[in-house]
């Protein structure tokens, strides 16, 4: 009797996990919306739903669509019901405009990102995670032109090493990110300063023209290859595939406190499954109190205070940026599934 007992609680905890883990549609969601300049998908998913990291679950849309997460300033989208369950789809406008024989010219449109692209611009396209040997390796700046220590755009440079390329990033080391926990080195952060073209080589010293930057380039800065990478809208909210359980380690400006689309690393990566669009809840660290009985420290349960996006991952660490904060959150707070 013990054991049936046992079994009944199991299914009925694994029956409420499996229908917490559901779509929940906001109880003021509209039925029907129009998308507009500005709007993100993250925007509108929380229009609809209160975990709206499971858009894909209800998006509905032609499967012959090459993207069919790609969604345009313009769109009407509807709360249909198909098979009993919620769905979300585009809608033709019924709406007709006569067009008169003149010459017309519009702006070309484009899909509306995930999140905030301006946030992270600069991570997807320039700074990146690399090793020590790759950033240590790399050729490095001796001077500028006429001798000057400081140079930009427009300027001449000289650096020492084995070319990399024909057109290069100008690199300057950042932070070692260390695991908190297990001190496992996750990777060593090379911040973008400039872009340039090698415009000679003499032996292993060689002559870059800079074409474009966003600080001073100073001697010892390094010289990596240009990946021109280029922003993504692709991605789309989602719930990590695997359990995850990590923290945020670093936020990016020094800041003390984190907020809303600030940009944050965690300390789990595409070996924990994570990829791009992943969402993690953020929880807050308990305080720390005094038993006033037994003297003993003890630390108060964590509390969820934000959710965050995973926008770039690496091998052993990623970028992610904060979507929701009810409070400041810091250095050291936990993430996990949504």
């Amino acid at each position: 009797m013990r054991k049936l007992l046992y079994a009944l609680a199991a299914s009925a905890l694994l029956f409420t996990s499996w229908a917490q883990a559901q779509p929940e549609l906001r109880s003021d969601h509209p039925e029907r919306y129009t998308v507009v300049k500005g709007d993100t998908l993250w925007d509108i998913s929380a229009r609809f739903l209160n975990n709206p990291w499971y858009w894909p679950e209800i998006w509905h849309v032609n499967p012959q669509v090459a993207n069919p997460h790609l969604i345009y300033p313009g769109d009407r989208l509807a709360l249909v019901y198909i098979d009993g369950k919620p769905r979300i789809t585009k809608v033709a406008t019924s709406d007709v405009v006569k067009l008169s024989p003149q010459v017309r010219s519009e702006a070309i449109d484009t899909p509306i990102p995930a999140i905030p692209l301006d946030a992270i611009a600069s991570f997807l396209t320039e700074t990146r995670i690399v090793t020590p040997e790759e950033i240590n390796g790399a050729p490095y700046v001796l001077e500028g032109e006429d001798g000057r220590i400081i140079t930009g755009a427009g300027d001449r440079i000289y650096a020492r090493g084995e070319k990399p390329a024909d057109r290069v990033g100008i690199f300057r080391r950042s932070k070692e990110f260390v695991d908190p926990d297990t001190g496992e080195f996750l990777g060593l952060e090379a911040r973008s300063i400039a872009r340039g073209n090698i415009n000679a080589e003499n032996g292993d010293v060689l002559t870059v023209g800079i074409t474009k930057s966003s600080e001073e380039v100073r001697i010892g800065d390094r010289l990596l290859v240009n990946e021109d990478r280029r922003l993504t809208t692709s991605f789309v909210p989602s719930s990590p595939d695997n359990e995850i359980e990590g923290k945020m380690i670093s936020v990016d400006g020094g800041v003390s406190q984190i907020g809303q689309y600030n940009v944050v690393a965690i300390n789990r990566g595409e070996r924990e499954g994570l990829t791009a669009g992943n969402v993690l809840a953020v929880l807050k660290a308990g305080n720390m109190v005094r038993d006033p009985v037994t003297g003993e420290t003890i630390e108060l349960p964590s509390e969820r205070a934000g959710l965050l996006m995973v926008f770039q991952a690496y091998e052993k660490m990623s970028y992610g940026l904060v979507l929701q904060a009810t409070r400041p959150l810091a250095v050291g707070d936990k993430v996990t599934n949504p």
